[in-house]
């Protein structure tokens, strides 16, 4: 399998943590690319990362679709539960994990231009969806577990990326059960092994 790679995308991260998970990382030849490349496009039309070639030739894209098809080879548990509750939560966890990704990722070159009023707006607006999703992460802190679904991988890694870009905007202050979680997850393999560059 060959995955193109940008070392400090948290999308990138979330498609390495899961194949550590599985144990199957090893299998994984990374593609160091720009974020846009045009050397990408026979593999993703949209040119972006992550995108995975698999051992069959398959192109995929990007990290959800990537995430699942890692988690139907290797022996360890699933990381995407069977159809039930469980996978819902699950799914659902994702999706808040990528959405405070969604909201963070793009700001970086919106502060970079100059603050018009609609500019100011969009940057505001999307700074108050992390802060809600944070706010709901730590109602449901209790029931996290130690990243054995593809909702915990997820939001570790969004939080691991407010940490990596947005040190200034600290979110921990009042996610005292969030920071606990997160303080035990970020030593395992999965993190620890796919902490983004210092700088």
């Amino acid at each position: 399998m060959k995955l193109a790679y940008s070392p400090a995308s948290p999308y990138v991260r979330k498609c390495m943590a899961s194949a550590i998970a599985r144990g199957i990382e090893g299998q994984i030849e990374l593609w160091t690319v720009p974020t846009v490349d045009p050397s990408l496009v026979p593999v993703n039309p949209l040119s972006k990362v992550p995108s995975l070639v698999t051992k069959e030739g398959q192109c995929l894209y990007d990290s959800p679709v990537i995430c699942e098809y890692l988690d139907s080879i290797g022996s360890a548990a699933p990381l995407f539960p069977a159809p039930g509750p469980a996978r819902w939560n699950a799914l659902r966890q994702q999706a808040l994990g990528d959405g405070i990704m969604d909201a963070t990722q793009p700001r970086r070159r919106e502060v970079a231009l100059p603050q018009d009023e609609g500019r100011v707006t969009y940057i505001q607006g999307q700074q108050l969806k992390v802060a809600r999703a944070l706010d709901a992460l730590e109602a449901e802190a209790d029931s996290l577990g130690m990243l054995t679904t593809i909702g915990e991988i997820t939001i570790a890694c969004a939080l691991g990326y407010l940490d990596f870009r947005y040190a200034h905007e600290p979110w921990r202050p009042g996610h005292p059960k969030l920071e606990a979680w997160y303080a035990k997850v970020v030593a395992l393999p999965p993190m620890a092994k796919t902490m983004p560059p210092a700088g």
